[in-house]
Formats: structure tokens, sequence, C-alpha cells
């Protein structure tokens, strides 16, 4: 993963970015991945990107084993999700919200990084760093400030592995194709990923930096 250029005063430049989109949902064609489909296709023709559905992923449970040896991931899907991973400059959380939090699928995954932090010769961190996290999400509610809890989750983990992170784009939705209904979703959409990303930063070094 490589730092992506600022851009220019007229837009962001996405020369040398790929995406990488992590579908989250149980079911498929899900309010969420119907949104984060409707802000890819904003992105030029030319810029990599890449769906990966968790769901359809043989992808065991987490084991933690930090605090004990351990070599390269053994199971082949793992591995090809971690490269996936490292190797894309833009990672985009696609999850619906699910008690105010991420789905099941998605947890597990970002559990993951966990332990890619400490797979010998991956260099996770390292390679993240740089890259931007964005989330896309679909929920009941029509007060979208209910889903902070899994803003506040992305914005965090991007400001620990020293990522940009491009915000939530959030959509009302429950019944199946319910959030192309939300025309406020849709239009902020068409921009989404066309805005400045910040580096990210925990909030308390946000008030230090303020200060």
């Amino acid at each position: 993963m490589t730092l992506a250029s600022p851009g220019t005063p007229h837009g962001p430049d996405f020369s040398d970015r790929s995406f990488l989109f992590v579908l989250g949902s149980s079911r498929p064609d899900g309010n969420s991945e119907l949104l984060a489909r409707a802000a890819a296709a904003r992105l030029p023709a030319d810029v990599p990107r890449r769906w990966v559905d968790l769901n359809r992923l043989d992808l065991p449970d987490f084991q933690d084993g930090r605090h004990e040896v351990s070599g390269p991931p053994t199971h082949a899907t793992e591995r090809a999700l971690l490269e996936a991973t490292v190797e894309a400059t833009d990672v985009v959380i696609v999850s619906p919200l699910y008690w105010y939090s991420f789905s099941a699928q998605t947890k597990r995954y970002l559990d993951y990084w966990s332990g890619w932090l400490n797979v010998p010769g991956s260099d996770f961190k390292e390679r993240m760093a740089g890259g931007t996290l964005w989330g896309v999400t679909a929920l009941a509610h029509s007060e979208h400030v209910v889903a902070d809890g899994l803003v506040t989750s992305l914005s965090n983990s991007a400001a620990y592995l020293r990522m940009r992170f491009g915000g939530v784009l959030t959509g009302t939705g429950s019944r199946p194709g319910r959030v192309r209904a939300d025309e406020g979703a849709m239009t902020r959409a068409e921009t989404f990923f066309h805005r400045e990303a910040p580096l990210a930063l925990f909030p308390y070094e946000a008030v230090e930096t303020a200060a």
C-alpha cells in the first residue's frame, strides 16, 4: 500500500490507486452493497477495483495467537485476503449496521487485522500506513447519527495504522433495494470517493493538534 497523492484543487488524483471493496452483508445485493456500487461507479474507469464478498469465503473464525510463536497464514483464503488488503491503496468496508456496529462477517475480517500485525515478514502496519480507509453502511434508521459507533471504530482503526480516513457513506434502507429511495444518500455517493481523506487521528490527538 502506498500513500495516495493529495490531488489538485480541481479534484483527487486517482493515479496509482486501487480500491478493495470488502462486502460484509449476510445477503447478496444488500443495501450497503448497492450504495457502495453507486459510489464506485463514479470512480474513473481506469481505477482498479476489486470486490470481495466475505459471506462467500471459506474463512475460519479468528483465533488470537498474538502472544504465541506463529508463522505465515496457512489457510489459503486468509493468505489471499491478506494480500488483497495490503495491495490496495484504498480499502472500503461495506457493512450494514447491525446493533449499531459491524456485521459479524465484517468484524471477523477486522479481527484478522490484529493477527496480521504479527505475521513474520508481512509488515502489515507499515504497508497499510498512508493508504485510505472508507466505510459504507445502510441502516434502518432515518437518523444516521446512530451509526456513529461504526464510524468511530473505523476512524480509530485508521488512526492506529496511520491511514487516511475518508469517512462513512450512510444510507437508509432495510428492505432489499430500499436505499435507492434515499435520494440524499445516492447523491452523496456520486462524489463520496472524490473528497479529501485526511490523515486519521485519535480523538486525543485531534485535541492536541488543535491546541
